[in-house]
């Protein structure tokens, strides 16, 4: 036997050897076995293998528990270095050895047992599996009571393995119960750094819970993590420490105990003197956990943290400007601290647009959407950095809070009209092309907000448009997330306030969205209702096709059309100004030439003929009409003009008789088209009459709506004060709605609500 154990090393070749003799009944020989095992497996992970594939470890298994202390710690010390390897791990999780390992630390055990327990149980919490077992084990109190062990192998595994359960929330609740934080503050004095770096580390974990950072505060926790600041040859912990400090600085009443002991200002002056990235970052993180509580922002704005992180934006670490954007983010909820960056820290972030990091330009922009809300004299110092380009620049950058914060930005920014042009100047609305088709809500979202916000100009409008940006800005309309659906409406409303826009809005079926958004209770929104109207407003071709109805407000412009009777009003000469009337006509004839038998209405390129009659019309009614000195003589007086010129007055019992279809049909075979100019028609019944009185009286300001019924009806409503009460009594009296008679007593005005304008309405 002498020959196998001497020189106690022993070969892989007669490590199964070695191995058979864990089953003998000599406690010195197992003692032994074990010695040379603990060697062999000491060399490397190959060797851990080779015993594992022996059998060693089922073995060792029955050791561990064994009566005798030298095996016992000799058969523990093999399973603490062979637990490194990870197949070792796995067999020890299905032996369940944990509840084993966990017996072994009891006080009055060896110290080396001690060692390699609490080493075995460290490399095998590494697993979610086992830290449930060893807590569920009560391994915890046992780890605890040995961070005050007098070797420092043992406080050093006993604190790693703590940390390692402490991830998990259960565990940080139960080491708080079981008065966990004495003892780790106590480590922070061990001279090994790697037992003090455990130690801020296993704090760091457990002061993320309210309840600990008291009892941390309590034990005078807050006066240690300082003194590891302040101490220059503790540099390699003043990260951790600071990460703890950070935790603690969650909670009013610890920063207002920092600041009352000097230890904030203390905090900051070691910042700014500090060259090491890791401290200013992680500072900076303190910081911004710090700013989410209101009084934390008061203390620190007090001490004049604004300062600080201002100076750390002009740090040459990305992570170090970027946790400084983060904290001047978080800090900008207190309005002394907003206007105090505004003052000295937006041209840093202005010039962070143009990193090369997309983080850290998401984090600049983001501080800068934060402190241009609610701010036009940050606004304007964004604008005086010269931020305006970068800003609509990052519209295109990498991440997606970057383009929806530059977005934020530059419509905080458009509530100043000199910016809001300058920014249209530099192509914004061709960028947000881009974005509105963002598969991100956050984008979509702040993408149309800031169109609306451009839009309502009718250059930026014309851009859009150019830019294919109106169709993805429909899409928007069926999102899901309300917020997005919201700001699409409210864009949609914006930019139909132009016809053209209008039109293709409306062409990319906008209306129909508005409507179904609409007739759904828990889809519609304060701005869906405002844009169908505000679309149909500006496309009133489409309003009365749809609702057959315009208001007196909605005035008949240059191009409208009648799509359920195919006439069109065309007022003005589109081409060639100033021709004499035989170069007009032969225009006229060329582009009707080119019409074909049947249009697509929707083909916006088509261009009608100008309607020289209607011009003539105009012109005669503005001389004759417009003179007259009461709106009711004015009514009156259009009514006869148009009944004559559309075939005069009509019997009733002869209304059959009066075939204006075949004139229709006349006129449209002339023309070589479907589509008829108002002004052709001579023979016209009761819409086509009710369509021109309109068309002239919206141009000579007498206002007065116009409804489609059915069976070819249609008519005009006016309202008249009564002529007949005098002085003040007239002008209390509301005025009255009438209809206007243009078939068979062209001038008469007939009473809404009565007997004769219903039968008008149905004859």
């Amino acid at each position: 036997m002498s020959q196998i154990f001497d020189p106690l090393l022993i070969e892989s070749k007669t490590a199964a050897t070695v191995v058979l003799m864990l089953s003998s009944p000599e406690e010195e020989v197992l003692a032994k076995a074990c010695d040379a095992l603990y060697k062999f497996a000491s060399k490397g992970d190959e060797n851990k293998m080779t015993l594992l594939g022996l059998g060693a470890v089922e073995h060792l298994y029955k050791l561990i528990s064994h009566e005798d202390p030298i095996v016992r710690r000799n058969a523990i010390m093999v399973f603490g270095i062979m637990a490194s390897n990870h197949d070792v791990k796995k067999l020890l999780r299905e032996l369940d050895v944990t509840n084993s390992l966990i017996s072994q630390l009891a006080l009055e055990e060896d110290v080396v047992i001690h060692e390699f327990a609490t080493l075995c149980l460290a490399h095998m919490a590494v697993e979610y599996t086992t830290k449930v077992q060893i807590f569920e084990q009560g391994g915890l109190e046992p780890l605890i009571r040995l961070l005050s062990s007098p070797d420092p192998d043992v406080k050093k595994n006993s604190v790693e393995c703590i940390y390692l359960l402490v991830q998990d929330f259960q565990s940080r609740a139960a080491v708080r119960a079981l008065n966990v934080i004495p003892p780790l503050l106590e480590l922070l004095k061990s001279e090994y750094p790697v037992i003090q770096l455990l130690a801020l580390k296993t704090l760091e974990v457990i002061s993320k819970d309210r309840e600990t950072r008291i009892i941390l505060g309590e034990n005078k926790g807050l006066d240690c993590l300082l003194k590891i600041l302040e101490t220059n040859e503790f540099s390699d912990l003043h990260v951790e420490a600071l990460a703890v400090l950070g935790n603690c600085l969650e909670d009013v009443c610890t920063l207002q105990l920092i600041q009352q002991t000097g230890g904030l200002k203390k905090l900051l002056s070691l910042v700014g003197v500090s060259a090491v990235p890791d401290i200013q970052k992680n500072a900076a993180k303190a910081i911004t956990k710090a700013a989410y509580d209101c009084e934390n922002r008061k203390i620190l704005n007090e001490e004049e943290v604004e300062k600080c992180l201002i100076n750390l934006l002009e740090i040459d670490n990305d992570g170090v400007k970027i946790a400084a954007a983060q904290a001047i983010s978080a800090m900008c909820e207190n309005l002394a601290s907003k206007r105090a960056f505004g003052l000295q820290g937006i041209p840093q972030l202005v010039h962070l647009l143009s990193s090369d990091n997309e983080e850290v330009k998401e984090a600049a922009v983001t501080a800068l959407a934060n402190l241009t809300a609610a701010s036009p004299s940050n606004a304007s110092a964004v604008a005086e950095a010269e931020g305006i380009e970068p800003l609509v620049n990052t519209l295109n950058a990498q991440r997606e809070g970057a383009i929806a914060n530059a977005a934020t930005v530059l419509t905080n920014l458009a509530t100043q009209e000199p910016f809001r042009i300058n920014i249209q100047s530099c192509g914004v609305m061709s960028v947000l092309a881009k974005p509105l088709r963002s598969t991100s809500s956050q984008v979509q979202s702040k993408a149309a907000f800031a169109v609306a916000a451009f839009g309502c100009d009718a250059d930026a409008r014309t851009e859009l448009r150019n830019a294919g940006g109106l169709g993805p800005l429909v899409e928007l309309l069926y999102s899901k997330d309300e917020e997005v659906r919201r700001n699409a409406c409210w864009a949609v409303m914006v930019c139909a306030s132009d016809e053209l826009t209008a039109v293709e809005l409306c062409r990319l079926r906008a209306l129909d969205i508005l409507e179904e958004i609409n007739l759904s209770t828990g889809r519609k929104n304060n701005f869906s209702e405002a844009a169908l109207e505000k679309l149909l407003d500006n496309n009133l071709s489409q309003k009365y096709s749809q609702m057959g109805y315009l208001s007196s407000s909605n005035i008949i412009t240059d191009g409208f059309y009648d799509y359920g009777q195919v006439m069109y009003i065309v007022f003005y000469v589109r081409k060639g100004k100033g021709k004499k009337e035989e170069e007009k006509s032969k225009e006229v004839t060329q582009i009707t030439s080119k019409v074909q038998d049947e249009i697509h209405l929707e083909n916006l390129h088509w261009l009608p003929p100008p309607d020289f009659i209607l011009l003539d019309y105009i012109n005669d009614v503005s001389q004759t009409i417009l003179p007259l000195t009461s709106t009711r003589e004015q009514v009156v007086a259009l009514a006869q003009f148009v009944a004559d010129k559309m075939g005069g007055p009509i019997e009733r019992d002869k209304l059959h008789d009066f075939s204006w279809e075949l004139h229709i049909s006349e006129i449209q075979f002339e023309l070589k088209c479907n589509v008829v100019p108002i002004g052709k028609v001579k023979k016209g019944t009761f819409y086509h009459r009710a369509l021109l009185f309109k068309v002239i009286a919206d141009r000579i300001g007498v206002g007065c709506s116009l409804v489609r019924g059915e069976y070819n009806r249609a008519w005009n409503e006016v309202k008249l004060v009564d002529d007949s009460p005098q002085g003040v009594a007239r002008l209390l009296l509301p005025p009255q709605e009438y209809i206007v008679d243009l078939m068979f007593e062209p001038g008469f005005l007939i009473k809404q609500g009565s007997a004769e304008a219903d039968q008008y309405k149905h004859i």
